[in-house]
């Protein structure tokens, strides 16, 4: 799998769209730790993603994306809190997760090619 810029990576533009997700959908929140935390995660998954990939080494690449993955998991263990704390929607909270997980998948498939 060659890449000639991080932003045609799958893994990355799917990271983007949960972060622009994840920004609006608490953008009104008054609880700010929490929304600082899944925002923060979020934008940690792509933007790991370009650290990594800009490395230009495939070890430092690999380490990267672990981080990434590691991201993905406080994003969907912070949208389990913000569903039982009632501060989204069933409907939102599986959006968000199905679309993390995926990422997650995408990047352990980079992963192993690597």
């Amino acid at each position: 799998m060659k890449f000639d810029r991080f932003e045609d990576i799958i893994a990355w533009q799917k990271a983007k769209e949960l972060t622009i997700q994840v920004y609006q959908l608490f953008e009104n929140s008054k609880d700010f730790g929490f929304k600082d935390q899944i925002q923060r995660a979020s934008v940690s998954i792509m933007n790991n993603i370009a650290e990594g990939f800009e490395r230009k080494t495939n070890n430092e690449f690999k380490q990267f994306l672990f981080i990434a993955k590691g991201s993905c998991g406080e994003v969907r263990s912070m949208l389990y809190l913000a569903k039982e704390m009632k501060r989204i929607t069933e409907k939102d909270f599986i959006f968000l997760f199905s679309l993390s997980e995926e990422i997650s998948k995408i990047l352990s498939g980079l992963i192993k090619t690597l």
